[in-house]
């Protein structure tokens, strides 16, 4: 079996325990991984909090360079990576070098901007400048469905401002990031990247830590209510991720045949398990049947397997507490509504379910208010427009949302008043490291991407000389 270690200050090191990672595919134990103790944490912050000053004088220009021998080095292991990724996550191979190859893109991208001082004023009574200093050190705590490239959203804009961090991947998928970790050491000076590994019982510890001045979280909204009172008791700065209901609207121009594949890949990107999912879907009553039918097709001939194995679309859910999860938001789909594409749950080792579409059902079940997080689409019928988006926006989450029709003008007026985020027309999930992405409501609290999502890092300092 593979041995991986934790990064604490430059050193690789064991856990005082360990614990085994499951590969969702089989149940069966791919590699057991440390176990983190209290003491480890505050090591890993100790020495996150030592390379702090000498890494923030280090000029903007040379903590690019290392973002890009980071970036190399990922290319470099990009089999490795993306072959651990697929064994303790589940997705398929392919999309698992897709995360990688993005990683990359995502370090690299960050090199392209700059924190350059703003002039306020420039008079002749004075000259205000300001200024982005880098915050300290930062917890970044990263969930289990994309292990990889959630790192790079968080990574390379706090290294880049100057900040040193302490990593915390999900106990279910740390293998990836633990590889990650062992190809930068090298890499970075000694303490500015810290790689820990914990059995869910750390998260606190790292939220409440007083020599942590930000935590950037991505996972549920209900962790991310624990993690913000965590941190209130040192006033930390936050960005949290959080969880998406996002609602497509289909109005009654639109093509059926033409939009659901766009719509089944929106909703069943990484077998449902994605923030940003398309997990509801509103279709006016004169394509309905039509709308249903095609996605219906699209679920039945998909193909639901091991990540590994040639030719499989979608893998399995990441983790049994998940896969029961779904087990009963299926029920509920059976219940109140109707089965009418995949459904199936095959009888082997495994948590797999074949994507799912549900039709006949109505706002006020749980599988149409709450955050699935599964293979499940339900589909609900509207007459009135407005009353879709009424219907939409009455979440009490507001990640993204999407509308669908041959009129872009006409989608345009919808989307823009969608409360999320982000509101896409004739597409979902389109991201990049260069559009920010921002949750409405409970689905989260500042921004991640772009220059708004680099200045997140940074906190403002104004100079103020009179002339």
């Amino acid at each position: 079996m593979e041995e991986f270690k934790m990064l604490i200050g430059g050193r690789l090191v064991d856990g005082a325990s360990s614990i085994d990672v499951i590969n969702p595919a089989s149940e069966d134990v791919v590699a057991a991984c440390p176990r983190a103790t209290e003491a480890q944490l505050d090591d890993a912050v100790a020495a996150a909090k030592a390379a702090f000053p000498a890494w923030a004088a280090t000029p903007i220009d040379e903590r690019k360079d290392y973002l890009l021998k980071i970036a190399d080095a990922i290319d470099v292991n990009s089999a490795e990576l993306a072959r651990l990724q697929t064994l303790e996550q589940g997705k398929p191979l392919a999309a698992s070098q897709g995360d990688v190859a993005a990683m990359a893109a995502f370090f690299r991208y960050f090199t392209t901007l700059d924190l350059p001082a703003k002039v306020i004023e420039d008079s002749p009574a004075s000259r205000i400048e300001l200024h982005r200093k880098p915050l300290g050190v930062i917890g970044a705590i990263i969930p289990w469905n994309y292990p990889l490239i959630i790192v790079a959203f968080k990574v390379p804009p706090a290294l880049l401002a100057g900040n040193t961090v302490v990593l915390k991947p999900a106990p279910t998928t740390p293998l990836a990031t633990l590889r990650f970790g062992e190809i930068i050491r090298d890499i970075l000076p000694a303490g500015v990247i810290n790689i820990i590994t914990d059995a869910n019982d750390l998260g606190d510890a790292l939220t409440r830590h007083p020599d942590v001045r930000k935590i950037s979280f991505t996972g549920s909204t209900a962790t991310g209510i624990k993690v913000m009172a965590g941190a209130a008791g040192t006033l930390k700065r936050l960005t949290l991720e959080l969880g998406g209901n996002d609602a497509g609207i289909v109005l009654d121009d639109a093509d059926p045949k033409k939009i659901a594949p766009a719509i089944f890949n929106a909703a069943f990107q990484n077998s449902g398990q994605t923030c940003i999912a398309l997990k509801r879907l509103y279709v006016h009553d004169s394509i309905y049947d039509q709308m249903c039918a095609e996605l219906a097709q699209l679920a039945d001939g998909a193909v639901v397997g091991d990540g590994l194995e040639q030719g499989t679309q979608f893998g399995p859910l990441q983790n049994k507490m998940q896969f029961d999860r779904a087990l009963a938001f299926l029920e509920e789909g059976r219940r109140h509504g109707k089965v009418i594409g995949g459904g199936a749950v095959p009888d082997r080792p495994g948590y797999f379910m074949q994507p799912t579409i549900i039709s006949d059902i109505a706002d006020g079940n749980r599988l149409v208010d709450e955050e699935q997080f599964s293979p499940i689409l339900p589909v609900i019928k509207f007459s009135d427009p407005e009353d879709a988006l009424a219907r939409a926006n009455a979440s009490p989450f507001g990640l993204g949302g999407s509308i669908w029709s041959a009129d872009t003008k006409r989608a345009y007026e919808f989307a823009v008043r969608m409360e999320s985020g982000a509101a896409w027309i004739n597409q979902h999930m389109a991201v990049g490291p260069n559009i920010p992405a921002a949750g409405a409501k409970q689905s989260g609290i500042g921004v991640e991407f772009g220059d708004e999502g680099l200045a997140e890092f940074t906190q403002i300092q104004v100079v103020n000389i009179a002339q």
